[in-house]
This record gives structure tokens, sequence and C-alpha cells, in this order.
């Protein structure tokens, strides 16, 4: 899956874990392209998932939060780091 326009930032939370920030500015009319590049995503996180989701004090083992905003949905992943990594390995942009 190559994503075309989320764009991701990682930071290596220090535990192990890490935490992988998308953003996407588009116009309206790329917005359902965006939306459905999203929740692709979050799918492929889910199928691959290392573990239950939902917060680690909770005993969750990955997250992941979608926050919709005026130029479209912000992404944020949260879970082991090599999970991350591999999950988005070969995910770039093609812009």
């Amino acid at each position: 899956m190559a994503l075309d326009y989320l764009i991701f930032d990682a930071t290596d939370n220090g535990d192990d874990t890490g935490t992988w920030e998308a953003l996407a500015s588009v116009d309206e009319s790329q917005w359902p392209a965006l939306w459905a590049e999203a929740q692709a995503l979050l799918a492929l996180a889910q199928r691959q998932a290392p573990g239950p989701r939902g917060p680690q004090e909770d005993g969750g083992v990955w997250d992941a939060d979608l926050q919709e905003g005026r130029d479209g949905p912000w992404r944020t992943l949260t879970g082991p780091w090599e999970w991350g990594e591999a999950l988005l390995a070969g995910q770039q942009a093609d812009h």
C-alpha cells in the first residue's frame, strides 16, 4: 500500500515504543481519497496488530487516533517501535 497523502513523523518514546503522527493537507476534491487512505492504513494496522488495541495503561499494546481537521485527517499511531517501523516501511508519499 503506497501512501499518496499522509506524511508521517516518527518519535521514539524511549521505552521500545514509538509514536507516528501523520498529517495531510488537501483541497476539498481530494478529501474522499485522503479519507480512504487513512481508513486503509488503520485497517492494515489492525490486521498486523502486535496485540490488543487501547491505551497502554489499560493493557493495550498499540492504539490509533484520528482527528478530522479542515484540511483533512490527522492520524496518530502508537505502539511497539519495531511494529510501527515495519508497518510504515515503504509507505512513502508519492509527491
